[in-house]
């Protein structure tokens, strides 16, 4: 058989639970008390059992409305977790960001970056993977990812571009290289120099030889690798000195080697793509624009001032 029950009799046996009579509950729900009686007395016969037992203006709950309420409780708790999750979504407080992004971000400012728009919204989840940009941006375009941050300049349609700050090149090697006290470096300063460059296929590394090029001098290239963490590691190891964004040298700075401004003023530039022609995500932009802001020409001064000390 089935019991024709609704969350009208629900709510009013609920609140007669929770107040112990017929006055709190009419309170609780806003309704008259009439109504609150009329609404438990259909219940009870609906159920074919009492519910309560009738002691002056208070109702006593019978051994089967005990039964019945720790049911209806764990119903309750259910909803009672959805309105939250609900709220938290709404204010930004909770919530899942897929985020993918270049090796040469993911050792620190992407982490770091991370923790602190976690620290703000510590109901949120985070996914991140390292991939290179042209992955990077196949999988924003197919919406597996809600952001990338990648190299520019990329094009791959299904996304749009957001450019970060660009972020000035630095000649890295390690702390006890005859170079490593210089306040700046010209490209002419390193032309005898065993170097480690991006690999041909990349635009950093088209920037790099342009400016070799307008100098009449040619770069001794001994390592070619296209993952800028990997040239810092090789620069700290001695294999060389290489040519990178500050942002990926950081981590080594001060313990392993020596960062010094190119004189050229060459510089990396990423971006932030997310899939296109969609309402955008407000975590996802949200954690762009904290990125952005990580990303400024005096965040980034400041980074690096921290780390060397």
């Amino acid at each position: 058989m089935k019991l024709q029950i609704n969350m009208r009799h629900v709510e009013a046996f609920r609140a007669v639970m929770i107040s112990g009579s017929v006055v709190g509950a009419a309170k609780l729900l806003d309704v008259t008390q009439p109504g609150v009686s009329r609404t438990i007395s259909l219940l009870e016969m609906r159920l074919g059992y009492e519910l309560f037992e009738r002691r002056g203006r208070r109702l006593v709950p019978t051994a089967e409305a005990e039964a019945l309420y720790r049911e209806v409780e764990q119903s309750y708790v259910g909803i009672e977790r959805i309105n939250q999750a609900a709220l938290d979504i709404r204010f930004h407080r909770a919530g899942a960001l897929r985020i993918a992004t270049l090796p040469a971000l993911g050792q620190w400012v992407v982490p770091r970056a991370i923790a602190d728009f976690l620290d703000a919204r510590p109901k949120v989840t985070v996914f991140v993977q390292t991939l290179n940009s042209r992955q990077i941006a196949e999988l924003v375009a197919t919406r597996q990812f809600d952001l990338g941050v990648v190299e520019l300049p990329l094009s791959r349609a299904g996304t749009e571009v957001h450019p970060l700050p660009p972020s000035r090149m630095v000649a890295v090697m390690p702390i006890g290289h005859r170079l490593a006290d210089r306040s700046i470096l010209s490209l002419k300063d390193l032309a005898d120099e065993r170097m480690v460059l991006h690999s041909h296929h990349s635009y950093v590394r088209y920037q790099i030889d342009d400016a070799y090029s307008k100098l009449g001098i040619a770069p001794n290239v001994v390592v070619e690798t296209p993952t800028s963490s990997i040239a810092c590691a090789l620069a700290a190891a001695g294999t060389g000195v290489t040519l990178v964004a500050r942002w990926t040298a950081l981590p080594l700075i001060g313990t392993q080697v020596a960062a010094i401004p190119i004189q050229e003023m060459l510089h990396s530039q990423y971006g932030i793509i997310v899939p296109a022609d969609t309402r955008p995500m407000t975590l996802a932009s949200e954690f762009a624009a904290l990125l952005a802001d990580y990303m400024s020409p005096e965040r980034e001064a400041g980074s690096l001032e921290t780390e060397v000390r």
